[in-house]
């Protein structure tokens, strides 16, 4: 199963969340920014409708194939040393 791990930093001035290099827009709180990953995390994991898909790699290659729509990826929430699942609450927020 694949693992997302959606991390809260700081960046352009406040806060967000980012997914390896990947920045939402900044909240101004870290309380705002840990809240919302944990809502992208938890919105992750819902199920949708099976069907085919067609996506770029990074190469520009074009790839088709059969997504599952249950097929949902395990997510974490990273903030600094805390580490909790999306409806967890952390000491920190």
């Amino acid at each position: 199963m694949v693992k997302v791990v959606y991390e809260v930093v700081q960046h352009d001035g406040g806060w967000a969340y980012r997914l390896g290099d990947v920045y939402s827009e900044a909240f101004p709180t870290h309380s705002e920014a840990l809240e919302a990953a944990r809502i992208v995390a938890a919105e992750q994991q819902v199920g949708g409708d099976s069907a085919e898909i067609s996506w770029q790699d990074d190469k520009g290659k074009w790839h088709e194939e059969y997504a599952e729509g249950g097929d949902r990826p395990e997510t974490e929430v990273v903030d600094g040393n805390w580490r909790t699942h999306p409806a967890a609450t952390s000491p920190r927020a």
